[in-house]
């Protein structure tokens, strides 16, 4: 994969910068060459949630409540991990399920450690009696998405844009191409989005009105994986 580097001036403090940015399939294609070096997607998926939760607690410290709207891929999977260390970090905690139980394996693997904390795991029909967060994470899609957001998603983003909270995404918005910066109709607005690895096209959109501010997090991929 040839390494792609953009000039970009909206990226933290709006200094002109040389970063890294990289289309969904390079992303794909540099997690399959950290995951053959040893790197497993189970622990990429650990080290995203960490970072996310390291970033929404520095940002956001006197945190009491969070919820997660998660949805059924890996991007669910790294709401997981930080709804985990939120519950075991003593704050109240509730996952929402947008579109039914997660259906990857390690996405799987981190929603069943959330069976034995105190965390409470609602569907999408009960999220509206939900009380008010402190912060709410935006798990719901990802970088896969593209198109136009299904019925559950659009809910789940109107959800998200009408609560009172902070809204922190993981990696993209929901309802954001990350290869485009293109938003579908109905996308999450967020107070900050949490980057991983490397930052995706549509973080140099200047879409500060979508994407908020933007934190780029390691997640564990060693740098030869980028070549």
């Amino acid at each position: 994969m040839k390494r792609r580097w953009i000039y970009c001036d909206n990226l933290f403090t709006r200094e002109v910068q040389t970063v890294r940015v990289v289309t969904t399939a390079e992303m794909k294609q540099i997690e399959k060459r950290a995951d053959e070096t040893g790197v497993s997607y189970q622990q990429m998926m650990e080290n995203a949630g960490t970072a996310a939760y390291k970033v929404i607690r520095e940002k956001y410290p006197n945190l009491e409540k969070m919820v997660v709207i998660a949805g059924k891929g890996n991007n669910g999977g790294d709401g997981f991990v930080v709804a985990r260390l939120a519950a075991m970090d003593s704050m109240q905690v509730q996952v929402i399920l947008i579109e039914g139980a997660p259906v990857t394996e390690d996405a799987a693997a981190n929603f069943e450690k959330l069976k034995c904390l105190p965390v409470k795991i609602t569907d999408m029909d009960k999220a509206w009696n939900t009380t008010e967060s402190d912060v709410i994470v935006d798990a719901l899609y990802g970088t896969g998405f593209h198109g136009e957001l299904r019925p559950a998603g659009k809910l789940a983003c109107q959800y998200m844009n009408n609560q009172a909270g902070k809204v922190a995404a993981l990696d993209i918005p929901s309802g954001m191409n990350s290869d485009t910066g293109k938003a579908a109709e109905g996308v999450t607005k967020a107070d900050i989005t949490v980057v991983f690895d490397s930052y995706k096209y549509a973080h140099a959109e200047n879409r500060d009105d979508i994407c908020g501010e933007i934190v780029l997090e390691n997640i564990g991929i060693p740098e030869e994986c980028h070549a």
